[in-house]
């Protein structure tokens, strides 16, 4: 499948900005079944502890990969049905927070079609008032995947329908869905999970719900903490625009979790099993270098740390790698203008 839609050479393929939300529930799903997951990840540049990590982007490629490997392993045809209704508010992080303290349906919709990309959505989303008295939120396939699109439904519309019922009540009901395929063997799963009419063979994908429904308000509506919520979704949102290579992602990671040991460019491209010259290409085709990207890491998170003023300069320079902290206060300098104690002073509300 991949090698056929990787050969159209859309370059979205390729680029790891992708949250693992999906790929999280698909492993936790598997360890409850005692399935071993370690096979899905092999090849794809990816460490099993890596999922989990909020900093982890992935590519179509490998979402669509191990996917595909945990369809095949799991042996569950109505897998994508099995991952969404597992779904809620919570589950969505930020962007649930943000539509649970929205003023109502409305707002709570527009939010979710504004941070979709937020959540690890491998869909995209949009809206269709076209008809009287109807809304349709409508799923495309940003890259072509027609073999997976059963299974991206699935899961997008059936954990669209429990953070819908998580807004307006446990009741709420569609009024239907079409679907773009064929009915598949189990297509009465689909009736119990939505409680609706299932069209199939349908010329569009879409969720279709009451329009009386964006009339609705929210008790807990929170203009303070909505507006604090949403400026978060907008940085999150921000970092996720961002394009980067699966390789260059990969040396992010890498180096995040072993900043305290001062990786060097060879002992990183020997873990990825490339030779420095090989992944030197890679990067530069990315606009970045291994030392831009090193210093870039080891920016953020000496920031994030001399945040907490009961780490020392020397600590804190340690846990980034630098044995000696007058080597770490000239490196910090040079990074940002400025040296760790004036960051910490001026962080310091006192």
């Amino acid at each position: 499948m991949l090698q056929r839609c990787t050969a159209t050479g859309d370059a979205r393929w390729s680029v790891a900005n992708l949250p693992t939300n999906i790929l999280c529930h698909l492993v936790q799903l598997a360890r409850e079944q005692r399935t071993d997951p370690a096979p899905w990840f092999r090849g794809l540049r990816l460490e099993p502890e890596e999922i989990s990590d909020p900093h982890t982007r992935v590519s179509y490629r490998q979402a669509f990969e191990f996917i595909a490997r945990a369809q095949r392993a799991l042996g569950r045809p109505d897998l994508g049905l099995v991952v969404g209704r597992r779904q809620n508010l919570g589950n969505f992080g930020l962007l649930g927070l943000a539509m649970k303290t929205a003023s109502g349906f409305s707002e709570a919709i527009a939010l979710g079609m504004t941070f979709q990309r937020t959540t690890g959505a491998l869909l995209d989303l949009d809206i269709d008032a076209g008809r009287d008295g109807e809304i349709a939120m409508r799923a495309h396939l940003p890259v072509p995947a027609p073999e997976l699109l059963p299974f991206l439904c699935e899961e997008m519309f059936a954990s669209c329908l429990m953070v819908a019922r998580d807004l307006a009540g446990s009741c709420f009901a569609p009024l239907r869905v079409e679907l773009a395929y064929p009915a598949p063997a189990y297509a009465d799963e689909y009736v119990a999970s939505f409680g609706c009419e299932v069209r199939f063979d349908q010329p569009r994908n879409a969720l279709v719900v009451d329009d009386a429904l964006m009339s609705l308000t929210f008790p807990t509506y929170n203009p303070v903490t909505a507006r604090q919520v949403q400026e978060l979704c907008h940085r999150q949102l921000m970092l996720d625009m961002q394009e980067q290579s699966e390789v260059a992602a990969a040396v992010e990671r890498y180096l995040r979790r072993h900043l305290a040991e001062n990786p060097t460019l060879s002992r990183v491209a020997s873990s990825m099993h490339l030779s420095e010259r090989t992944l030197r290409r890679h990067l530069a085709a990315d606009g970045a270098t291994f030392s831009a990207l090193h210093d870039s890491i080891r920016t953020e998170c000496a920031m994030e740390l001399l945040r907490d003023p009961r780490l020392s300069i020397a600590h804190v320079g340690s846990h980034i790698g630098f044995n000696d902290a007058r080597e770490f206060r000239r490196a910090f300098k040079r990074w940002t203008g400025q040296t760790p104690s004036e960051v910490r002073a001026d962080a310091d509300p006192a």
